[in-house]
């Protein structure tokens, strides 16, 4: 049975290294979170907010990110494979060397967020904003 973290205020929590396959954090608050190197494959993050949350090395790949709040959050060297960010909001975000390859980024918004070295590969961007991001040695073929 995954966790059930759904709409709970869990601002500054540590959940650093932790397997949390298929948790539900739905609407939860997570600001200032730590889930640095966290197994959250499969998990429902849908319309919780992670701003100045710490996700570096985590693996959130198949997770629904929907219209999630990822300001200012360290994303750097993340699995996002295969994960739905439609409505996600990345502004600010630090996304360096992060895989979001096959994702589903329609509508996102990425304003002045870090994508250097990202891999787009497949990634669904349309209507995505994409102002003053850094996407220098970003993999954008096939986007």
């Amino acid at each position: 049975m995954a966790a059930n973290f759904s709409n709970k205020p869990l601002t500054c929590a540590n959940f650093s290294n932790l397997d949390l396959t298929n948790a539900d954090f739905s609407n939860a608050d997570l600001r200032y979170a730590n889930f640095t190197g966290a197994n959250l494959s499969g998990a429902d993050f849908k319309g919780a907010n992670l701003s100045d949350a710490n996700l570096s090395g985590a693996n959130l790949s198949g997770a629904d990110l929907e219209n999630a709040d990822f300001e200012n959050a360290n994303l750097s060297g993340a699995n996002l494979s295969g994960a739905d960010c439609t409505y996600t909001y990345f502004v600010k975000a630090d996304l360096s060397g992060a895989n979001l390859s096959n994702t589903d980024l329609e509508n996102a918004d990425f304003t002045q967020a870090d994508l250097s070295g990202a891999d787009l590969e497949n990634a669904d961007l349309e209507n995505a904003k994409l102002l003053d991001a850094n996407l220098s040695g970003a993999d954008i073929d096939r986007v």
